[in-house]
């Protein structure tokens, strides 16, 4: 077998990350495997949110280095690093309120070959209908839980290698949270499409991801599996039944 397939799609090294004197991230170590849901989870504040901004390049990280595929992508510019198939789902949503939701999925297409626009639109259709009833309503006319689905279809429509996304079921009702978890199953087992969720909603991530770890203070403290983090006593006592990490 060759170096290249053995390599992590994302490898993340001793990276570190500053807020002006603060340190957000302190020496943070983490893998991804092409095709694996890896989750991460942590108290608020932990770095979670820090850490997908910096795999993007902004904030730059310091002290280590992140690999896309072995390529060493720590001082690439965000556009960059979007060109070579990263795409960030950010805490918020953050879609273009006064576009529609048409105009969004084309924004999110601008990195990618014009010849795929048809299907990846169809695809994005097909995974959120409710998107291609309303594709010429303002993004935010929206409900709370239709931003969500266009931030995440706005994504897919780069055509992404990696999906990173930051608290999709933040502020949704319970019904849409879990609309939101069986959409991301599904890119993941459609397109084999790797993807990196921080979420707060432990009990869902861990249930759904290959790989998790676990961030306090800018630092991992534990990984495993999915299926082991959830069975273990202090994961559950901090994060499953009513802790706060």
């Amino acid at each position: 077998m060759s170096e290249a397939a053995v390599l992590p799609l994302l490898s993340v090294r001793g990276i570190e990350a500053y807020y002006g004197a603060i340190r957000a991230l302190n020496g943070v170590d983490l893998e991804i495997r092409a095709g694996e849901i890896v989750t991460l989870i942590g108290a608020n504040g932990a770095g979670k949110s820090t850490l997908l901004m910096t795999i993007c390049g902004e904030p730059r990280g310091q002290g280590g280095r992140i690999l896309f595929e072995g390529r060493d992508i720590t001082q690439l510019p965000t556009h960059l690093i979007a060109r070579l198939g990263v795409a960030h789902v950010p805490e918020g949503r953050r879609i273009f309120p006064r576009m529609t939701v048409m105009e969004n999925l084309q924004i999110g297409a601008l990195s990618a070959e014009e010849s795929h626009f048809r299907d990846d639109l169809d695809y994005v259709f097909g995974l959120f209908p409710i998107l291609g009833e309303r594709r010429s309503q303002r993004g935010g006319t929206l409900s709370g839980g239709e931003q969500q689905m266009l931030a995440i279809g706005r994504a897919l429509m780069s055509r992404p290698r990696l999906l990173l996304l930051d608290e999709p079921s933040l502020g949704l009702a319970p019904l849409v949270v879990r609309r939101i978890f069986e959409a991301i199953a599904e890119i993941n087992a459609s397109r084999a499409m790797t993807i990196f969720l921080v979420e707060q909603n432990a009990y869902h991530a861990l249930g759904l991801a290959d790989r998790a770890y676990v961030l306090a203070n800018g630092e991992i403290r534990m990984e495993g599996t999915g299926a082991e983090l959830l069975a273990d006593a202090d994961i559950r006592a901090a994060y499953l039944e009513g802790g706060h990490g």
